[in-house]
This record gives C-alpha cells, structure tokens and sequence, in this order.
C-alpha cells in the first residue's frame, strides 16, 4: 500500500501522542463502532488520569468501559453509564466525575466543538439540576435557554470499516453512530479501520468523514463489540 500522505502508520507510532492527564474524544455506542486495537494500546502503555468524551462508558470488557473499569479515567462526559456498573459504583465512591448531557446535546457539543461554534442553545434539561448545574442561561426571542459549551479533546480515536490513503472513511452500518462528529473535534483525530484501500478505490457518494478531519491511519487488529447487545 502506497503512503502518499504519510498517513498510514502503526499503533507504536501513534501511541507517542498519548500522555497522562489528557482529554480524549472516542467514537462507539455501547461499545459498537469504537476503536478496540486503540483502547487496547492505552491501556498497554498505561496512560492514567484520562478526561473522557463520548456516547458512554461502554461495558465492563467492551469499548471505552475498558479504560473505565481499570480506573484510567478521572473524569467522563457522556450521555449515559448504564451499561457499564463498574462506572456508576466509581461515580459513588468519588473516584470518577461524571457529567451527564443529553444524548442529542451531547453530539450537538461535539459537533460544535468540531466546526468551531462557540456554543449552542437548548432548552433541554432547563428543569433538571444535573443538566443544567453550572449552565450559564441566556434569553432568546423571550424564552430562556440554557448555553451548552463544546467539546473537544487532544485526541479523537474512531474506527470506521474502510479508508483510502488519505483518511477518508466509510463506516459500516450501526457502528457508524458518532464517530463521524468525533472525528471532527480533535486536535488530533487517529482512526482504526478494518481496511485500508487505494485512493479512488471509493465511492465519492459513500464516503462520510472526508481525509482532512484524519490525521493518522492504523489497521485493526479485529474488534469485540460485533455481538454486544446479543
């Protein structure tokens, strides 16, 4: 495989942008479509004091609940935790902070983050103290709204099913979900793919993130989330 853009790389390689104490965006829903050989290599280098965002913190062995579950995060801002116990008894024990947001808030604040808004408005969750805790409130058009600020990280990890040489993605049905948003909103955005195919080897019609949001490209090592929700 040609590597016109230097794109193509290793998970060795990558690994060098990971450190203690970062923000890292990643791509999955209940552990489907998140980047496992990525997740994998943190936890193998032993990064520590991670600031998660994402849909949830996935299953106790499946996703990004991995990181979870071995305590590598401090702090995780996500729709829901629910699927993963191991986060909710850490969130009573004090030793994660959790920031619950609405799950359409949630990909609206990333999206934001990745085109460059300075936040969005919502009347979503105005009466709930866990949404709108720390919310500043502004009026529009006489009505009140609630100023959701956006996100992004240091880096974004996604996995998408195939890529040309240059980073742009298609995605296989479900396990597609966010990962699109989250490729926009980080400094750096890493992907894993199933496949890594020769430019013009895609449908234009069918590509979904285009390269210039990709940074790096790595190849899976196969995933474990295909049977999740079975």
């Amino acid at each position: 495989m040609e590597n016109p853009f230097g794109k193509i790389t290793t998970l060795e390689k990558v690994m060098e942008f990971f450190h203690d104490g970062m923000s890292l965006l990643f791509g999955g829903f209940g552990g489907v479509g998140s980047p496992p050989t990525l997740i994998d290599g943190i936890l193998e280098k032993g990064i520590r004091n991670l600031t998660l965002i994402g849909n949830d913190t996935g299953f106790p062995h499946i996703g990004i609940g991995k990181i979870v579950s071995q305590e590598r995060a401090v702090k995780v801002i996500a729709s829901h935790i629910g699927s993963n116990p191991i986060a909710g008894k850490l969130m009573h024990e004090g030793k994660l902070e959790v920031e619950f947001s609405p799950q359409g808030i949630l990909s609206e604040r990333i999206r934001a983050g990745g085109v460059g808004l300075p936040g969005i408005l919502s009347d979503i969750g105005m009466d709930n103290e866990m949404v709108a805790k720390n919310k500043p409130v502004m009026s529009l058009n006489g009505k009140d709204y609630l100023v959701e600020t956006p996100l992004t990280a240091e880096i974004a990890i996604i996995y998408a099913k195939k890529a040309d040489e240059y980073g742009n993605l298609i995605f296989d049905k479900s396990s597609r979900n966010n990962n699109p948003l989250v490729a926009m909103a980080g400094d750096l955005t890493i992907v894993e793919v199933e496949e890594i195919v020769p430019m013009g080897s895609l449908n234009p019609e069918e590509i979904v993130t285009p390269g210039v949001f990709v940074d790096y490209i790595i190849p899976s090592k196969g995933v474990n989330w295909k049977w999740a929700w079975e």
